[in-house]
């Protein structure tokens, strides 16, 4: 008889503190996931407010690349009196390669069909530059009108492909 009054007032204690046991844990377990979630926001939010940006000048900075090594800008940029047809294609080759380089870094911000068509557009321009050096000689207005011909004749160029694509691209995401 002395356990059963033992045990009429114990299994309510326990039942009573194993409820409120599990209902605080609940509570706890509740607590912590929303602290989780504000905080990740908070982290999205901050990445979203500085890497929107620097995604935006990625775009700008590849079509500006895009545009720099065009043939015409290319021709303004490096050809200086007294040039013969060989330093031209050293200089443009180089200044589309460095131009190129200076911008590798941009590719983690679009899309890698993106990259993969400028890639393409700058390998057609060198190919176009050194195809026209083969073709004209020594002479380096034939030269370079050899470029600006190619250039002219071609109406979808692999950069302006490349410049379309970026510009919808751009235009989707932000």
């Amino acid at each position: 008889m002395a356990i059963l009054e033992i045990l009429k007032y114990t299994i309510p204690s326990i039942v009573v503190l194993l409820t409120a046991y599990f209902l605080v844990k609940r509570f706890l377990d509740n607590s912590e996931k929303k602290r989780l979630l504000e905080l990740k926001y908070e982290q999205q939010k901050i990445t979203q407010q500085t890497v929107v940006p620097i995604r935006m000048q990625a775009y700008e900075r590849l079509m500006l690349l895009l545009e720099r090594t065009a043939p015409n800008h290319v021709v303004l940029r490096v050809n200086t009196p007294g040039m013969g047809v060989r330093e031209l294609q050293t200089a443009m080759t180089a200044n589309i390669r460095d131009e190129f380089e200076h911008n590798l870094s941009q590719q983690i911000y679009i899309s890698s069909e993106a990259w993969e068509l400028i890639k393409n557009a700058k390998e057609e321009m060198v190919n176009t530059i050194n195809t026209s050096a083969a073709e004209a000689g020594e002479d380096v207005a034939v030269f370079v009108g050899k470029i600006l011909e190619r250039w002219t004749i071609y109406k979808q160029t692999s950069s302006a492909i490349a410049l379309e694509f970026l510009k919808k691209e751009f235009n989707e995401r932000f």
